[in-house]
């Protein structure tokens, strides 16, 4: 028998009009299926009202289109349908989620339908053919509403993700001009807690070749220093198409090892500020991380994959004038300010050399060479500066870290060059 047969036609529209008798019975079975089957549906209480009543529209729907044969080209999805999809959307809840729930959905329905049907007929021909045209019918709406939906979903999850951001944006500024602010009102949009310490940072691409989605690159970079720190979810804040800011969550933790960069690629470049706490930390440690970042990008190719500023905290106080900086680390080690590799040997056994208190033995253990050739280098880095080390030696040293950290820029050309 064709299933568009009138006597079809019409034992589909009885059965449809008496499991409508019971609309309410069918969508509270649908509604609970839903439930047990997808876990992440339940959860969300303030949607659950709203997921009732797209389950008993969409019931409603398919209901009176079997019975009164309605096309289904002009049939369009239930605004209660539509509304939740995008609720979801909002909240972040997978679309794999949804489309699911109108799979559970369309098995609970036909079971209603086909045992009303077994009621009503007894032929097994009409049967065949009046399942076969409620399939049809039921899938039909299925898939077509499915489509709505997936649309529904990512429309609204694109303009909620475009105004959460600009929202988030807008409250970081706030956060970082330094003005008073709601500080759980700035949680609240943030998603994040500002009563605790964080670690801002500075991430940007160094190569000057840049793929098409930097940005998804950069955030995933800073979601493994995240993983590597054992820290909750990160600020992440896009400042153009190859940088941007982030704020890592610590608790009640007030230090952070910058070596959790370590394993990412190698063009990903971060700056580090300090470990600080609540909202005045919140605009330090990023301050901090600015700083450091200018250091980076003194410094140049040679720079470290991660700079931190506690590491460097004097050289980025001193870039405020690049000029003044150089003529006084010229004047601090006078010959050993020489730009070439002899100099620069003896720059660096001394800068050792004071940062290990003076310890001949210990120099040499780090930079593995023989203790007497670092008696020699520091006898010849002595007479470069014309001057025993011990005079100023503080100021030798933070010269020192000026010259290791930003090279030529506040070197002079060795006498041969």
């Amino acid at each position: 028998m064709e299933i568009d047969r009138r006597p079809v036609t019409e034992l589909m529209a009885d059965v449809a009009a008496a499991v409508a008798r019971r609309g309410a019975a069918v969508s509270d079975d649908v509604y609970e299926a839903i439930l047990q089957e997808i876990p992440q549906l339940r959860d969300d209480k303030p949607v659950l009202t709203l997921l009732a009543s797209s389950v008993d529209s969409n019931v409603d729907t398919c209901l009176q289109i079997m019975q009164h044969r309605i096309d289904l080209a002009e049939v369009r999805a239930p605004a209660a349908a539509t509304e939740y999809a995008r609720r979801l959307a909002q909240r972040g809840t997978p679309l794999t989620a949804l489309l699911r729930a109108y799979r559970v959905g369309h098995v609970c329905f036909s079971d209603w339908m086909l045992r009303e049907l077994a009621r009503q007929a007894g032929d097994a021909e009409m049967i065949t053919a009046t399942t076969l045209s409620m399939s049809r019918v039921v899938a039909g709406y299925i898939d077509q509403t499915s489509e709505e939906m997936v649309v529904a979903y990512a429309q609204a999850r694109e303009n909620w993700l475009r105004n959460r951001s600009a929202s988030r944006a807008a409250r970081i500024r706030d956060l970082l001009a330094g003005g008073r602010i709601d500080v759980g009102a700035a949680e609240a949009t943030l998603g994040y807690r500002l009563r605790q310490y964080h670690v801002g940072l500075v991430c940007w691409v160094a190569d000057a070749v840049k793929a098409a989605d930097e940005i998804t690159r950069l955030e995933q970079a800073i979601g493994h220093v995240a993983g590597q720190a054992v820290c909750g979810d990160p600020v992440f804040l896009p400042r153009d198409e190859s940088s941007a800011w982030a704020w890592l969550p610590l608790g009640i933790r007030d230090t952070f090892d910058p070596a959790a960069a370590a394993g990412v690629d190698a063009d990903v470049r971060f700056a580090f500020g300090d470990p600080a706490k609540g909202a005045a930390g919140f605009r330090l440690t990023h301050r901090q991380a600015l700083a450091a970042q200018a250091v980076a990008l003194a410094t140049g190719s040679h720079a470290p994959q991660a700079v931190a500023f506690g590491v460097v905290a004097p050289i980025a106080m001193m870039l405020g004038s690049g000029e003044l900086l150089r003529a006084w680390v010229l004047g601090t080690l006078a010959a050993l300010a020489d730009d070439d590799e002899h100099h620069a040997r003896l720059r660096e056994t001394l800068l050792v050399f004071l940062q290990t208190g003076g310890s001949y033995k210990t120099t040499a253990e780090r930079l593995m060479l023989h203790k007497n050739t670092v008696q020699y280098r520091i006898r010849k880095a002595n007479e470069s500066l014309g001057r025993p080390v011990g005079e100023n030696r503080y100021e030798v040293e933070l010269a020192l870290q000026a010259s290791r950290w930003l090279g030529s820029s506040v070197l002079q050309p060795a006498a041969g060059g």
